[in-house]
């Protein structure tokens, strides 16, 4: 469907981050922040999980190490 555009340490920062923002939401905040932080954190872990972001496909972005242009 969606060609993968993230590399797997982005992966990995975005679901630890997603997942850090996602409790601080849950055991810390109340109102609007923490529906903003519920939205934040669940769409990094969603991208982390998927290894897809819209952001970085409209930008023309990829974290995707190319191991091809490393043989010499």
């Amino acid at each position: 469907m969606f060609k993968a555009n993230e590399g797997s340490m982005d992966r990995w920062i975005r679901a630890i981050i997603g997942v850090v923002i996602l409790t601080v939401a849950y055991y810390s905040l109340s109102g609007k922040i923490q529906i903003i932080s519920y939205v934040i954190g669940a769409i990094l872990v969603f991208t982390a999980i998927t290894g897809f972001c819209g952001l970085y496909k409209l930008l023309g972005i990829s974290t995707i190490e190319n191991k091809d242009e490393n043989v010499q």
